[in-house]
């Protein structure tokens, strides 16, 4: 699997639970060092952000991909919808959350497929006709 991470640098202990909770070995990590400028559209840096990653269309829909989204709330939902439209599905992200008494030192929590959100919310838009 690939892990395409625009946050800090993964830790060893961060990959290790990564491949852990997957089930995958992680094969290649890319590092995109993700920080916008507030006065220019966010969508715009999105896209010029993901043309920089060294992914082409055709591994964007077939390789195994995992990503460590940035931690900004709205750089993350526009990365999101990039993502979509140049994988053609959602993407599986990785969240972390802070240990507990650490001096700011985080863990993986959770491989979340957000795909299967989706796939699972699509069921509640209409009322069953059972």
């Amino acid at each position: 699997m690939w892990v395409v991470n625009f946050g800090h640098p993964l830790t060893e202990d961060q990959r290790r639970k990564i491949e852990e909770l997957s089930g995958q070995q992680i094969q290649r990590i890319i590092d995109i060092p993700c920080r916008f400028s507030h006065s220019v559209s966010f969508a715009e840096q999105t896209a010029d952000l993901v043309d920089r990653i060294p992914i082409d269309w055709e591994e964007w829909q077939t390789k195994p991909i995992v990503v460590c989204p940035p931690g900004f709330a709205p750089i993350a939902c526009c990365l999101v919808a990039e993502l979509h439209g140049r994988m053609g599905h959602f993407p599986t992200i990785v969240r972390l959350r802070p240990i507990e008494g650490a001096a700011t030192q985080f863990e993986v929590a959770e491989i979340i497929n957000l795909q299967a959100i989706r796939d699972r919310a699509r069921d509640k838009r209409m009322p069953s006709n059972k």
